[in-house]
């Protein structure tokens, strides 16, 4: 049987998950997550539901990309001034397309801190690693399903002590 794929250029959003992160403690102050409607593709892929273990009916009582990225706001800038920080580029330039493919202003402006970058940085490494890896080697382990937005967000916020040890430079309060 051949996997269904959807197009690099046609990927959406369908899941916003968020753990802001206290920049003097680095400790998790809240978290966000919501899913969003796909609308080139409603119906989620084999594939895309055997990655993120999102099902389709979540999608379809989910929020628009424009009411979705409105309520992340909403609660983002309740811990103003933050940072939009992901591990890599990848969700940085997911929302930017999302964004233009829904005339919806994108709202980090150059605010984006690119973890994996970072945590290679600051441990040394001239290999950039995925987050499991990165995990494992500060001793930790994957905690939820790899590449659901929120369970993603956690485990990368337990990485920020590694990567900003006594710095203020990302999160809310």
């Amino acid at each position: 049987m051949r996997r269904q794929l959807v197009s690099r250029t046609e990927m959406e959003i369908v899941e916003i998950g968020a753990v802001m992160v206290c920049s003097s403690t680095h400790q998790p102050l809240d978290e966000f997550q919501t899913f969003i409607q796909p609308v080139l593709h409603p119906k989620l892929t084999g594939f895309c539901r055997e990655l993120t273990n999102i099902s389709q009916s979540q999608v379809d009582s989910a929020l628009s990309f424009a009411d979705a990225l409105a309520s992340f706001l909403d609660w983002a800038n309740g811990f103003a001034p933050f940072v939009f920080c992901s591990w890599g580029n990848y969700d940085r330039t997911q929302f930017e397309s999302d964004c233009i493919q829904h005339n919806v202003a994108y709202p980090f402006g150059d605010r984006h801190i690119n973890l994996k970058s970072e945590f290679a940085k600051a441990n040394g490494r001239r290999k950039k690693l995925g987050v499991p890896a990165a995990l494992r080697s500060v001793g930790l382990t994957f905690s939820g399903s790899h590449h659901r937005g929120i369970d993603d967000a956690r485990n990368i916020a337990s990485l920020i002590p590694y990567i900003f040890p006594s710095s203020s430079n990302v999160g809310g309060s």
